[in-house]
Formats: structure tokens, sequence, C-alpha cells
């Protein structure tokens, strides 16, 4: 298996790496990774993992949510009925933050389609990219969406999306510059990226350590801190006009966490870690569990 292995940090370039710790892939292999972070930008990411053409297996499961739109076991049940509501949510933001009530919306990583069939039922004109073959056949059977696969990004016509939506997707990317270059460029003028990824600054990464869902290697490259995306940014030309707190995701990391570190969720626990995570960064978004940045070109 082709694996990557960064001698310099792939967002700032810088060479000041250090070890931070082991995570286990809980989902698919079994396997440890290491996890290493830039002593610059202050980026963590994972070492050796799969390239893009041999990562795929390690998202062939029924646990990864996203991909198999599952209602196994409690825990995605819970994820299911919480994205019902949480849809609407991130409609509404886009469409207070483009200011419009109809545009044209990419959304990368689409998954099932679930994001796209809301903004389609609000009116607007959607295109939705998903690497996964078995996702984009779902997608077509439950909203009768055509979803097209990820590589299409670069041959998309320049300026013609009002939005670009990226919902716990940077995180996987391997060509990420290629990629932030790219979403540059298919932005209208105004047109508004939104980013969703998880923060290891956060309360709950803190408590569980190794452990924390959210770093689900190898699938996770990357691990973001707002430090971090504010340096991959500006270095692509882009400002962040706002973060916004994704208050759920406490929660539902906790609770896989908990799982992941005991062997069994341990609910009552659990639900307390992610409530002091979101107490915590009540006042400070730059701290919860995940993070939406909202984010423009710079004139």
């Amino acid at each position: 298996m082709s694996q990557v292995h960064y001698t310099a940090c792939p967002v700032c370039g810088g060479t000041q790496i250090r070890p931070v710790f082991s995570a286990k892939d809980y989902t698919v292999s079994g396997e440890l990774f290491p996890i290493v972070e830039c002593g610059s930008c202050t980026l963590r990411f994972t070492q050796d993992v799969p390239d893009q053409d041999a990562i795929g297996p390690y998202y062939k499961s029924e646990d990864y949510i996203s991909h198999s739109n599952t209602s196994k076991g409690l825990v995605s049940r819970m994820y299911q009925k919480v994205r019902s509501r949480t849809m609407q949510q991130k409609a509404a933001l886009v469409e207070k933050y483009t200011h419009l009530q109809k545009g044209h919306l990419l959304d990368l990583g689409c998954g099932t389609g679930t994001f796209l069939n809301t903004m389609q039922g609000r009116g607007w004109k959607v295109t939705g990219l998903e690497p996964d073959a078995d996702a984009r056949r779902m997608a077509a059977q439950l909203y009768q969406l055509e979803v097209s696969p990820s590589h299409e990004l670069f041959r998309l016509e320049k300026a013609q999306f009002d939005a670009v939506t990226l919902w716990h997707v940077l995180e996987h990317v391997h060509e990420l510059n290629d990629y932030i270059n790219r979403l540059k460029e298919i932005l209208k003028p105004g047109g508004v990226l939104f980013i969703a990824v998880p923060n290891y600054t956060s309360r709950d990464a803190a408590t569980y350590q190794q452990y924390w869902a959210a770093y689900d290697v190898p699938r996770h490259l990357y691990h973001f801190s707002p430090r971090a995306m504010q340096v991959l940014m500006e270095r692509h030309g882009f400002r962040i006009e706002k973060l916004l707190p994704m208050w759920y995701d406490s929660f539902y990391v906790s609770l896989l966490s908990s799982k992941y570190k005991s062997g069994s969720t341990r609910f009552v626990g659990a639900g307390l870690h992610g409530l002091a995570s979101n107490i915590n960064a009540a006042g400070n978004t730059k701290e919860c569990s995940s993070v939406i940045y909202v984010i423009k070109k710079k004139p």
C-alpha cells in the first residue's frame, strides 16, 4: 500500500513537526496511525496515511454513517434524528451569509445527498460531488440526485457558485492546496465558502486524547485548529468572516469516544463531557468541538 509521509506541514510548509500520539482506526482496520503537530501553524495531521488510490477500503463500513445512511445502533439513530434538524440550520446559514433566498450551490463531499436535497427543496440550483460510488448511487435512489465524482471539481466552470459547502469534508482531501485554489476559482464574486471541521483544541478533544473520535484515522488526514485554518485560508487569498459553533458535535463525538476508550458507550459520562465542552466554548467559538468557518475571497 502506498502511503503519504509528510516531511513538512501541508498547510504552512513548516518543518518543525513533533509527534503527539498514535490513534487507532476503530471503524475499519484496527490499525494505529501517528498524529503529528506543526510547531508553526499548529495543524495536526495523520502521518503515513494511505494515498488517494489506496484510501477507499477504509471507508467501507456500515458504521461510516455519511456514506451508508445506516440507522443501525442507538448512536447512529441519534445521529440521523439530529441530522434532519441540522440540515435546515445549515440551509438557513447559507441563505443568511449569502444574502440570497435562491442561488447556485455546490456541496463538495455531499455523501448521500441529504443537504443537496434540502437546498433543492428551498429553490436552490444544486451541484453535488462525492468520491464514493456507493454514496452517489444512494443519492440517486433516495433523492433522484445526479451526483458526480469529486475529481469533476477541476472541470467545473469558473465563477459559477454563490455558495460552496464542505461539511466535514476538508479533513479528508488529499489534494488540500489544489482544492482550496480551485474553490477560489469557482466561487462567484461575493460568493461564500462554508467549511465545517472538527476542532482538536476543544475540551472534549483534550478529555479523550487519542481516543477522540474526531481524529477518525486514517480517513481524517488533517486535524485543524482555528489558527491552522486561518493560515490556510490567508495563504490562498481568503479571509474568515465568521466562526460558528456546531453544538451537537460534542455530544456525538463524546459518545463515540467513550466507546473507543472503554469498550462500551458511557452515555451519562459522555453526555456530561459533551455538555462541559459546550459550556467551555460558550464564550469562545474557537474552542467548540466542531466549527463552521464562513469564508470569502479577499478583495
